[in-house]
């Protein structure tokens, strides 16, 4: 057998491993998903949490009071974000009317410059017309959908912090179990990658949930000024979505420029979230991104955008948030293993 048909042989089985691999993460999402999660966040609260246990000297109370941090955090952010999302709609009324002119103008436009004209698109709107019945029908599996939606979100969201107490109080239990694998020699050098791995995330998250925490003020005050209504949902979520390197800092902007536009029909309120955003991703880059967060991740730059590409195609908007902090987690194992060395030196921000 020739060397080149060993490496073929070698390579297709590599690649076909990864693509089960794969399809069996995206497959497990409803489980692994708030598993993952939850371990995240028990690494953003732990500091606290051992400094609670130092304080009272009991560890199920420590980690019920540091998952109810987190709790509370997020309840009242999806509570946040509900009422301006009502708010909206019982604005619509008045933003449907001040639209109605941009949209026969936008309309105007396509009827001079496209090939469209007016006998098409009637004919497009009434060839998607169901009759009442089919209409109600519709209606009813869309309400139906909504609520299984709904259910499945309240049951994920409960089962990751039920996992997340857990996680903080059984820790020991479960670094004892992964060090149990090591020889007793190698045990101390097995806990410090542990320990190195889950200070790196920790400084990561922490200091992009400082970050996230600036810049929604920075978002809310310039979206005001500028006219945006909502503006402190639209402010609030743009923040939020700077989780997402670089492409949540994009579709932050463009949803900012969307929702200025519908909510207010002016077409000078998107020169001030322009603005708003500029000086907002200035501030982020060069001022309080090295001090806040710096480069604690250690991932090289094009890595982070292959991973969280890599998260949303597996598990959608939670892959790609959790990407970076999963990847900052196996990177310093690569980087301690032997035969997995390269792999952490490709990911690292390493000068070769």
């Amino acid at each position: 057998m020739s060397r080149g048909f060993t490496i073929g042989v070698k390579v297709f089985m590599l690649v076909l491993g990864l693509y089960f691999f794969f399809l069996g993460l995206a497959a497990a999402k409803g489980f692994l998903a708030p598993l993952i999660l939850a371990l995240v966040l028990a690494l953003v609260v732990l500091p606290a949490t051992r400094k609670l246990e130092q304080i009272i000297h009991h560890r199920g109370v420590s980690s019920m009071l540091g998952t109810l941090l987190i709790f509370i955090f997020s309840l009242a952010f999806l509570i946040l974000c509900s009422m301006q999302i009502q708010s909206f709609f019982n604005e619509w009324p008045i933003i449907k009317q001040a639209m109605t002119p941009e949209i026969e103008n936008f309309k105007s436009f396509l009827f001079e410059h496209t090939p469209l004209d007016k006998a098409s698109l009637q004919d497009y709107y009434s060839a998607g017309s169901l009759p009442f019945f089919e209409d109600q029908m519709v209606e009813a599996a869309k309400a139906l959908s909504f609520l299984r939606s709904s259910l499945n979100f309240m049951g994920t969201y409960l089962i990751t912090f039920i996992y997340m107490f857990f996680l903080l109080y059984y820790r020991r239990h479960f670094i004892e179990f992964i060090l149990s694998y090591f020889k007793a020699q190698k045990k101390t050098k097995a806990r410090k990658v542990l320990e190195s791995s889950a200070k790196r995330v920790q400084d990561y998250l922490i200091g992009r949930l400082i970050l996230m925490a600036i810049l929604a003020v920075l978002y809310t005050v310039g979206l005001g000024l500028s006219g945006v209504h909502n503006y402190l949902l639209v402010g609030v979520i743009a923040s939020v979505l700077t989780l997402i390197p670089w492409v949540g800092n994009i579709i932050g902007f463009a949803m900012a420029m969307v929702f200025g536009y519908l909510t207010s029909g002016n077409i000078d309120v998107l020169w001030g979230i322009v603005v708003t955003f500029t000086v907002s991703q200035f501030l982020e880059s060069y001022v309080l991104q090295p001090y806040v967060v710096g480069d604690k991740v250690g991932l090289h730059p094009f890595f982070v955008i292959v991973f969280v590409i890599l998260g949303g195609v597996i598990w959608g908007l939670v892959g790609m948030v959790l990407a970076i902090p999963v990847m900052a987690m196996v990177t310093v194992i690569f980087n301690h293993v032997g035969i997995l060395k390269p792999l952490g030196f490709l990911f690292s921000k390493q000068k070769g």
